[in-house]
């Protein structure tokens, strides 16, 4: 799909790979709609990148929300072609630690909240005869992590719903990708629920080999152009194939 005057809409927007995404998407002619709870954070990113550009607060696991922002977006340019599903939060702890208050809430956000999204822009796909939707999984999931299983199995249901909507929206005209990222400098490890004093640990360790979320960003783009099923930055001795 050309980016050059889609309407993108970016979950997550307020910081990390999302906020690259949307400049990157801008960049290149992209109207952009950027979607998070931090309200001050997307209006001023809205302001920044220009091209008539949207903020909409939303928090994605309200599907009320979700269809506001959708049908703001819908009604501001006529037309929704491309979703990046891109907000999320870890969850670092023991299969013996894990609360599973806190594992239903990542679950809400790394996996049906995706679906919700990609449910409330699909009709509109659809009447286009095309869209794109990128969710972002993690590359974790290429791999197995100690302490990583709440956080890596809300990943893989969200890498299954993707593989499934890409084989049933093919038809349609919509291409599902899915995207996977390696390390990122992000606000990520910061967020984490449980044991965030580790995550922050992890963080100093892996600094010097994270990957910028610009690269990221530029990845998820061109997954939109190539309609691709999936890209990874994740290098080949972590279970991915990236060779950088």
């Amino acid at each position: 799909m050309e980016i050059k005057d889609a309407v993108v809409i970016v979950t997550g927007s307020s910081s990390g790979i999302s906020e690259a995404t949307g400049r990157a998407a801008a960049l290149s002619g992209a109207r952009v709609v950027l979607l998070a709870r931090r309200k001050d954070r997307i209006e001023a990113l809205a302001r920044e990148i220009g091209n008539d550009a949207l903020a909409v607060a939303c928090d994605i696991t309200r599907p009320e929300q979700v269809e506001h922002a959708v049908q703001a977006a819908a009604q501001k340019y006529g037309r929704i072609d491309v979703l990046v599903n891109n907000a999320g939060q870890g969850l670092h702890a023991t299969i013996e630690d894990i609360g599973i208050d806190d594992f239903k809430d990542v679950l809400d956000l790394n996996c049906v909240a995706p679906l919700v999204m990609m449910q409330a822009v699909i009709p509109h796909m659809r009447r286009q005869g095309a869209g794109s939707i990128v969710n972002v999984s993690s590359g974790a999931t290429l791999a197995t992590y100690p302490g990583s299983a709440a956080y890596t199995s809300s990943k893989a249901a969200l890498n299954m719903l993707s593989s499934v909507a890409r084989l049933e929206l093919a038809d349609a005209g919509i291409a599902v990708s899915i995207m996977h990222p390696f390390i990122t400098a992000t606000e990520f490890y910061g967020a984490v629920r449980s044991e965030l004093e580790s995550a922050k640990e992890q963080e100093i360790q892996t600094a010097s080999f994270a990957h910028p979320p610009e690269r990221v960003a530029d990845m998820i783009l061109e997954l939109v152009r190539s309609g691709n099923a999936q890209a990874d930055l994740v290098p080949k001795d972590y279970g991915g194939s990236f060779e950088g």
